[in-house]
């Protein structure tokens, strides 16, 4: 592989940016917009289509992510094997995506089941009115929830990827070799 990893750190940083972005403000923006519709009944619907739109969007960013994470891995691996602290934060990162991947899919269930509900009427897209069934009131607490656990997931990615971007500077990779000789 060249020293060089644009494309593959291309596809991690963007992947993992319209991740992050996307969850965000479909929980800011989306679910509150659809909380603005006049008709109680029609809320979850318009939430529905709007996350429904943004869904293949969201596994294709996720797929960018996890190929150029990949990627990074295997046009990193010298510089990993000889740096703990580059080793540590590639498996926290791994253990998070893994994470938020599952976050990403159960709030996707949890979508799906209050887009089957029908016209059930709601305050908004995690908030039940007074005449809202049981049912769907406890789909929405939960993703009242996980709405915001996979912005916060990604947001994590974001600050380790900065940080890897970091071990990377001849310093602290000098640095480590050093240490490590000084050691000896």
């Amino acid at each position: 592989m060249s020293s060089r990893n644009t494309l593959v750190r291309s596809l991690h940083d963007v992947g993992l940016a319209a991740w992050f972005g996307g969850s965000l403000m479909g929980a800011v923006g989306l679910n509150s917009a659809a909380a603005s519709v006049s008709n109680p009944r029609e809320r979850l619907a318009v939430a529905s289509v709007g996350w429904k739109h943004w869904t293949p969007v969201q596994f294709a960013a996720m797929i960018a992510h996890g190929i150029g994470g990949v990627g990074l891995i295997l046009g990193n691996t010298e510089r990993l094997a000889a740096q703990q602290e580059g080793r540590v934060n590639t498996g926290v990162k791994a253990a998070l995506t893994v994470a938020a991947i599952g976050t990403s899919i159960y709030s996707g269930v949890l979508g799906t089941r209050m887009a089957a509900s029908g016209d059930e009427p709601v305050e908004g897209t995690t908030e039940p009115t007074g005449t809202t069934s049981d049912e769907v009131a406890s789909v929405q607490s939960q993703q009242r929830i996980m709405q915001w656990v996979t912005p916060a997931i990604t947001l994590i990615l974001i600050v380790l990827a900065a940080q890897q971007g970091e071990q990377q500077r001849p310093v602290a990779s000098t640095g480590g070799w050093l240490q490590r000789l000084i050691k000896r």
